[in-house]
C-alpha cells in the first residue's frame, strides 16, 4: 500500500515536469516560427502557472466540471444518509470526513477528488442513491474512500486541469489561421513543421496523459473498499447495477471521465486499450473470487 502511495506521487510530479516541457518546447518552436520570443515567455509561465493551479484547484474545476453541488442534510433525508454513512466508513478508514457532494442525474456513479485526505470530496449522483441499497453503496463509498486512502485522488485531479488546458491550447491553434497567415517564406521552416506537430499531437499527448492514470488503482481500491467493508459481494452488486442502468451521464467530458467509479460514456464502445476504466466484468469477477 505505501509502495503504491509513492508511486502515486512520483507519477504526478512525472506528470508535471513533462508537462511543463511539452508547453516550453511547443513555446519554443512557436516562437522561432513566428520570430516573437514573448511566445516563449508566455509558455513557461502558462506551464508554471498551470502546474500551480492544477495542484490546488483542480479538485474545484471537477466538481464544477460534473455540476456537483454540496449535500444537504439538513433539506433531504436521503443526503443526511449519504453524509453519515460516508463519514462512518471514514472514521473506519482512519481518515478525516471528506466533503460530500451530489450530482442531479440519473445516471448511476460516483468519485473521489482532492489533494489529499485533508481536502478529499466523495461525490455520487442522484441516481446511485436511488438504485443501490444500503450494502451496495457501502460498497461504492469504500472504494472512493480507498481511492483518497491510496492518493490516487491527487494524481486523478491534477490530470483533469492538465488535460483541459492541453485539449483546449490544440484546439485554438487548430482552429485559428495561424499557419496560413504567417507567409510562404516559413512553409519550409524546420520549426514551423515541429510546431505543426506539436500541435496535432496534442490530443493525442491529452489522452496519454489520461491513461498515466493507471487501471489497476481501480482493482486496487475495489480489494481496499471490500477489505474495509469485509463484504466484497456488496460492490460486486453495485458495479452490476451501474453497468446494467445504461444511462449517460448528462454532463461527461473526456477530462474527468476517468475520476468516475464507471466510465461515464455508456454508450460510447471505447477500446479496452485506451479506456481508463478496466472492464467491469473483470472488477466483478476478481471481487467474487
Amino acid at each position: 500500500m505505501y509502495n503504491h502511495i509513492a508511486a502515486n506521487r512520483n507519477r504526478t510530479i512525472f506528470l508535471m515536469v513533462i508537462f511543463f516541457t511539452f508547453f516550453v518546447l511547443l513555446g519554443l518552436s512557436l516562437s522561432y516560427y513566428l520570430n516573437d520570443q514573448s511566445i516563449l515567455w508566455f509558455a513557461v509561465i502558462f506551464s508554471v502557472f498551470m502546474n500551480w493551479f492544477s495542484y490546488f484547484y483542480s479538485d474545484s474545476i471537477a466538481l464544477r466540471a460534473t455540476g456537483a453541488r454540496p449535500a444537504k442534510k439538513d433539506v433531504h433525508i436521503e443526503e443526511r444518509q449519504l453524509i453519515n454513512l460516508v463519514d462512518n466508513l471514514a472514521i473506519t478508514a482512519g481518515l478525516p470526513a471528506p466533503r460530500v457532494y451530489v450530482i442531479d442525474d440519473p445516471s448511476p456513479n460516483a468519485f473521489a477528488t482532492g489533494r489529499d485526505p485533508k481536502h478529499a470530496t466523495v461525490t455520487v449522483t442522484t441516481g446511485l442513491m436511488t438504485l443501490l441499497d444500503k450494502s451496495e453503496m457501502e460498497g461504492v463509498i469504500a472504494h472512493e474512500l480507498s481511492h483518497v486512502k491510496n492518493y490516487d485522488i491527487l494524481l486523478s485531479t491534477i490530470v483533469v486541469t492538465l488535460v483541459g488546458a492541453i485539449t483546449l491550447l490544440g484546439d485554438m491553434f487548430v482552429r485559428t489561421n495561424l499557419f496560413r497567415s504567417s507567409g510562404e517564406n516559413h512553409k519550409n521552416n524546420p520549426m514551423a513543421i515541429l510546431a505543426l506537430v506539436f500541435i496535432i499531437l496534442s490530443p493525442l499527448f491529452a489522452q496519454l496523459i489520461q491513461l498515466a492514470v493507471s487501471r489497476k488503482r481501480e482493482f486496487l481500491a475495489d480489494a481496499s473498499g471490500s477489505l474495509l467493508t469485509r463484504y466484497p459481494e456488496g460492490l460486486a452488486s453495485a458495479l452490476e447495477k451501474i453497468e446494467q442502468a445504461h444511462i449517460p451521464l448528462k454532463k461527461a467530458n473526456r477530462a474527468t471521465a476517468h475520476l468516475f467509479i464507471a466510465n461515464p460514456f455508456t454508450k460510447v464502445k471505447m477500446a479496452s486499450l485506451f479506456s481508463t476504466h478496466p472492464p467491469t466484468s473483470e472488477r466483478i469477477k476478481a471481487l467474487r473470487r
